[in-house]
């Protein structure tokens, strides 16, 4: 007597999805460099307030914006010092909202130490593209949220089949808080562009280069790498910090 044979098992979209990596269950609420970063913003913001300088190009240059003239004079701690300053308080709080959400995905994504290498080589990128594109002087973060940005998009087209994003609305607003960020460099002082571009070249570049530990470990070999380009990171704002004091 034969057996009768089974039906053919239906692969649906389902069972797809479930082989996945749910991008979404490994963020947490509260992501410890992000914040801290949020938290040195907010208060070298009100340090700017309390000190006048928001009231003149002069005073904005005085206290660490970028300018081309003092960068090409030798003052290159500019480059590290500007993306810590900001220009009004609208521009804080558009930058900090961005940052909170890509400080989300690219942590989660990279772990803390590829984040902070991330997050200050994209705002070192956007300063430089932002000194050959304009006079200045500027100040903000967006550089380096746009390389968070630029970072996210490299590793979700790199790792689409294995990661899974179900809520598209986070998309939705980065979209709208780049379109802000873009019209206040046309409309504000301060604010520059080129910034935008450099910063998101930068984290595209080097997104391509970070291992993406929502997936797997950080292998040995990558671990030792990640540690140098942490500690170059540190004496970078090292050197910024000096600069600044002795300016």
């Amino acid at each position: 007597m034969s057996a009768i044979p089974e039906p053919a098992l239906r692969i649906t979209p389902d069972m797809l999805l479930s082989r996945k990596v749910d991008l979404e269950r490994r963020m947490g609420r509260l992501p410890p460099v992000t914040l801290v970063i949020l938290a040195l913003l907010a208060a070298i913001f009100v340090a700017e307030v309390r000190t006048g300088a928001l009231d003149s190009r002069a005073s904005i240059i005085a206290i660490g914006a970028l300018a081309r003239e003092r960068v090409v004079a030798g003052e290159y701690w500019r480059l590290l010092t500007a993306p810590w300053l900001h220009g009004g308080a609208g521009h804080l709080v558009g930058n900090g909202i961005a940052l909170y959400i890509l400080g989300l995905v690219c942590e989660a994504a990279f772990g803390r130490a590829q984040f902070v290498v991330l997050y200050v080589l994209s705002g070192l990128a956007g300063s430089i593209v932002s000194v050959l594109m304009a006079e200045g002087p500027s100040v903000g973060a967006s550089g380096a949220i746009f390389g968070l940005q630029g970072a996210a998009i490299v590793l979700l087209r790199r790792e689409r089949d294995r990661l899974l994003v179900r809520d598209r609305r986070v998309g939705f607003v980065l979209l709208i808080w780049a379109i802000y960020a873009i019209a206040g460099g046309l409309t504000r002082p301060f604010i520059d562009n080129g910034a935008h571009i450099g910063g998101a070249l930068g984290g595209v570049l080097v997104a391509m280069r970070l291992h993406p530990v929502v997936l797997s470990p950080l292998p040995p070999e990558r671990a030792v790498a990640v540690r140098r380009w942490l500690w170059l990171v540190v004496a970078l704002l090292v050197y910024a910090v000096v600069g600044w004091l002795r300016r």
